[in-house]
């Protein structure tokens, strides 16, 4: 008898001894990011051995943990395919990932247009369950689960993507993977890390926002609330951090709405956060976001906080490997916070990515940005970016196109289209100075390119 418990004692220690653990995201039904050296990852005994074999490659790769008990290599992956597996061993213990498939990862994240879903009532959504089932189509849905200290694991596995798993995922998350997966016909995962009502300073590392006076001057405007957390870093510490390093295509992000009581601080907060993810990650992936839609903020006349908000978001374009979308054509009613229609949305930001990442040709497929203005003589002239075609108007005249000379009092101009251009006038301002188009909170503007993508909001004036 004592000769079998030591036995049993001998068996049971080498297993503890060689056991190891995967982070919740390295799981069955996962997508790897083809053609890449991906990262990977997890935990063992300190000192021992690990032994990972792909099956697609059938290489042994052999590894050994830290003295922090962590080991981490690169595994290099080939194109689009699968269903693949992955063998980890180490001493008596062997786990296997299985129905691995390669293709395209993206990550998407934000506030609740972005997270919205089938369960909250979207039409479109209850429409496209019962045909929701891709096997080639692979989700990612992060808890809601904020933390004050940074987290190396998270509660979430990958599932592949059916009516009932996308029930609760990202709609435009979804439309966005469908899009890309009949598009470039590879396998596309997508990652959804979003929480209705976060500010951006909770998605950026706490120790950024703390170490500038004016990031955290205005973090300190974000109040308590039982919905949500309020500190910096307590979303990236608990839903991007853990994965920071799983190798990605890029990002989708719709926020700003809980960003508009610092909205003069936006764009340097927005840049900052996604520099900070790249840094994260080790490489610079491109990063498509969404302009915040019309919506009534009950702001005072002379402080419009979304327009202004906007227009830092316009700003961010200057960080490189970014895109936006302008949606003030999907809004049916500005009491709503939440534009429905969550589906065109989708096919903007795909469209982005098609075009931008992966090399799919076309013309005007951004909605065009005003670039500058010359005044000439009655008449101010306004040309923009990203438009070669000409502009269109979708009804008898250009609503909320507004014109004002050195008394800064606006009031509703006449217009001439010329090509790309626009020549802005009213014959009782004989000396203009400024120009603002669409430049309220609550504005749906009628004015497009030939591609029907709207022209953003803008104004020439700094008042």
């Amino acid at each position: 008898m004592k000769n079998i418990l030591i036995i049993l004692l001998i068996l049971v220690s080498g297993k503890l001894s060689a056991q190891i653990n995967l982070p919740a995201f390295f799981s069955d039904n996962m997508i790897l990011q083809r053609n890449a050296e991906v990262n990977f990852w997890g935990w063992g005994n300190r000192g021992s051995e690990v032994t990972i074999t792909p099956s697609w490659s059938n290489q042994p790769i052999k590894i050994k943990a830290s003295g922090h008990a962590r080991f981490e290599t690169k595994l290099k992956t080939p194109e689009a395919g699968g269903p693949y597996e992955i063998t980890i061993v180490s001493g008596a213990y062997k786990k296997i990932l299985k129905n691995i498939l390669i293709g395209e990862v993206w990550l998407c994240s934000g506030q609740s247009n972005m997270q919205w879903n089938a369960n909250n009532q979207l039409k479109e959504m209850l429409e496209e369950l019962p045909e929701a089932n891709h096997a080639n189509i692979r989700l990612l849905n992060i808890s809601n689960v904020a933390s004050l200290t940074p987290q190396d694991d998270i509660f979430d596995s990958w599932v592949a993507c059916t009516s009932e798993t996308v029930r609760n995922f990202s709609a435009i998350g979804y439309f966005i993977a469908k899009q890309l997966q009949a598009d470039l016909k590879v396998p596309i995962g997508v990652i959804n890390s979003s929480w209705g009502g976060t500010a951006a300073e909770f998605w950026t590392p706490a120790n950024i926002i703390l170490e500038d006076a004016e990031l955290l001057q205005n973090a300190k405007k974000q109040r308590p609330a039982p919905s949500k957390p309020h500190e910096p870093g307590s979303l990236w510490n608990s839903m991007i951090r853990p994965f920071a390093g799983y190798t990605i295509a890029g990002v989708f992000w719709y926020q700003g709405e809980s960003n508009i009581v610092s909205y003069n601080g936006y764009n340097k907060l927005f840049g900052t956060m996604i520099k900070s993810w790249r840094d994260a990650w080790g490489y610079e992936f491109p990063f498509y976001y969404v302009q915040i839609a019309p919506y009534d903020y009950k702001s005072k006349p002379e402080e419009q906080r979304g327009a202004l908000l906007r227009e830092q978001q316009i700003k961010t374009l200057n960080v490189p490997k970014t895109g936006m979308v302008v949606v003030t054509d999907l809004v049916p009613d500005v009491a709503n916070i939440h534009p429905t229609q969550k589906k065109e949305v989708a096919r903007r930001l795909s469209e982005l990515a098609l075009i931008e990442t992966y090399g799919k040709k076309s013309d005007d497929y951004k909605s065009p940005v005003y670039k500058s203005h010359l005044v000439q003589g009655d008449k101010i002239i306004i040309e923009f970016d990203y438009l070669k075609g000409s502009l269109k108007v979708n009804g008898a005249h250009i609503i909320d196109l507004l014109i004002a000379n050195e008394s800064q009092k606006f009031i509703p101009a006449d217009y001439k289209i010329s090509g790309n251009k626009l020549l802005v006038y009213n014959k009782a301002v004989k000396n203009p100075v400024a120009v603002r188009f669409g430049f309220s909170d609550v504005s749906m503007s009628n004015l497009f390119n030939s591609k029907g993508l709207p022209v953003s909001p803008f104004r020439t004036d700094n008042w």
